[in-house]
């Protein structure tokens, strides 16, 4: 049986998250892919090729800190999905469909998780899907419309959830390496990288208020990242993804 989430209408608990800018992300993903393999090749170019490979083993010193950092941060991150109810006409049985999805991160051991308002906006009830895969029902334990920040709980045990490390988006500069991480099919978490490129944008909540001081980046984010961190360079939230302009 599912459970069903309350929507309590509380502030938002915990840390002061508040304080923490909304990033905007102005990128489309752009995916290419090469088929080959050295068995189909000609001796010479299989040995070009595992040249190749063998190469790539020797990484630069920013690609072993963007691993790293991904390793360290990606189960931090999940996967949302909300459900609306709905009737069956002839047999009233009620029962649950998906209605949307985004991604949200743990904020501590308690099982608070943060996403965006409208990743759940107007559904009935939520599910979160950890790094594990192993998927919870949600209860709703704060909302702010006006930021297009959400707070869920979940009765997940504390030595599966990994709270995301929280920096401060006060002293942040243009050109500043961020690194955007999402869920959004519940596959797995993906990265993308790039910088902020402007600062003190404006944009509109889903209550129809201007949303002031929000995040510029060029990191490549899709709408099912919604509710993902945005990270600085150390690994540390900045921020909150939560449109695509």
């Amino acid at each position: 049986m599912r459970r069903i989430f309350r929507n309590t209408s509380k502030p938002l608990l915990g840390k002061p998250l508040m304080g923490f800018l909304l990033a905007l992300a102005i990128a489309s993903i752009m995916v290419s892919c090469a088929v080959g393999s050295a068995e189909d090749a000609e001796p010479t170019q299989a040995a070009e090729l595992q040249t190749q490979r063998s190469g790539s083993q020797r990484l630069g010193a920013d690609e072993r800190s963007t691993i790293q950092l991904f390793e360290e941060v990606s189960p931090s991150v999940a996967f949302i999905t909300s459900l609306a109810l709905r009737r069956e006409r002839f047999s009233l049985n009620v029962y649950q469909i998906p209605q949307g999805s985004g991604s949200g991160f743990v904020w501590d051991e308690l099982g608070h998780i943060v996403t965006n308002f409208h990743v759940i906006r107007g559904s009935d009830a939520a599910q979160v899907t950890l790094a594990d895969h192993s998927t919870w029902d949600a209860d709703i334990v704060g909302v702010a419309p006006d930021k297009d920040l959400a707070v869920l709980h979940i009765d997940a045990p504390r030595k599966i959830l990994r709270p995301i490390i929280v920096g401060s988006s006060r002293n942040l500069k243009v050109g500043q390496k961020v690194l955007a991480i999402g869920n959004p099919f519940g596959l797995d978490q993906t990265l993308t990288t790039g910088i902020i490129s402007a600062l003190g944008r404006e944009i509109e909540s889903v209550s129809r208020i201007p949303i002031r001081d929000v995040i510029q980046t060029d990191a490549a984010i899709n709408p099912g990242n919604s509710g993902g961190p945005l990270l600085d360079s150390s690994g540390r939230l900045i921020g909150v993804n939560t449109a695509i302009f």
